[in-house]
């Protein structure tokens, strides 16, 4: 049966640009329509520049909510009347919640990994992570294992324009979280080395390694890879990277971002709806 929209149909969507390859409408939509809810989804090409006016209009509307993606993501920080403790400490927003005129702001990225982690049958609570980058997909994974209960991080970073904001955030995650958390630059081979060999998990979360640049790889010697290590990339595109592809020859278990997608697009359909998505039927049609 056909989705009927109503006058009592409630909005929610994406905002972003460019956003016309997003399947985010798909499992969204296809989430409402198992579950009976009065919602649709929909994406809107809306950059920086014209995202104040975009929120604005949203709010007037009475969406339920919506996500960002990039560009969007740090801008909406200052435009949300409150922030997540999550979003607060990432500086970043990839999902609002509209409620009496109030836009709270989420950032499920992290909440994507960490139930992406369990989904390939890991447990990291009370292990050491050896995460790679510090830009917006790896500040929030830190942020996440740290507030989840990853008991030591090593992050590792170029040492560009954006340090200071990496070290602002280890100082902030060893204030508030029991996680012990460090610094340091790459490349320090000796000391990555040194991380991985004590760490349970290793995560890319750079853009190297994604398409259509998939020669690239942040690791370049495969012996500090070793069989009981998990590995793990944010990229989902290609499936495999060079790095999943070492790891997996060397005897590790891996996995990719594209779960991370599904889960952080579950968590906010939690937010929005307090029903859980679906999440098994979403994987099967959508991504496998």
């Amino acid at each position: 049966m056909e989705k009927q929209i109503t006058g009592h149909t409630r909005l929610t969507g994406l905002l972003g640009s460019p956003v016309a390859h997003s399947i985010s409408p798909m499992m969204h939509n296809e989430s409402f329509a198992q579950l009976g809810l009065d919602y649709v989804y929909l994406a809107f090409d809306v950059g920086c520049e014209d995202l104040k006016t975009a929120v604005e209009g949203l709010k007037v509307l009475n969406v339920r909510g919506f996500n960002l993606t990039m560009p969007d993501k740090n801008r909406m920080c200052e435009l949300a009347d409150r922030l997540s403790p999550a979003a607060e400490m990432i500086g970043a927003v990839n999902t609002v919640v509209h409620e009496d005129g109030v836009l709270t702001g989420h950032n499920t990225d992290g909440v994507g990994y960490m139930c992406a982690v369990r989904d390939a049958g890991h447990d990291i609570i009370g292990k050491k992570m050896t995460l790679l980058g510090a830009g917006g997909a790896a500040t929030a994974v830190c942020v996440q294992a740290a507030l989840d209960g990853v008991a030591q991080i090593d992050l590792f970073s170029i040492k560009d324009q954006f340090w200071p904001r990496a070290q602002n955030l280890v100082d902030k995650l060893n204030a508030q979280t029991s996680c012990q958390v460090s610094l340091y630059e790459l490349p320090d081979d000796r000391m990555l080395a040194k991380s991985i060999s004590e760490s349970a998990i290793l995560t890319n979360g750079t853009s190297v390694g994604m398409s259509p640049h998939v020669d690239g790889c942040i690791i370049s010697d495969s012996g500090m890879l070793r069989p009981d290590l998990i590995v793990s990339d944010v990229i989902y595109n290609p499936r495999e990277t060079r790095l999943l592809q070492m790891a997996r020859e060397r005897g590790c278990q891996v996995f990719n971002g594209l779960y991370m997608l599904l889960y952080q697009g579950a968590e906010a359909f939690r937010i929005w709806t307090g029903q859980d998505m679906p999440v098994s039927l979403i994987k099967e049609k959508y991504f496998s």
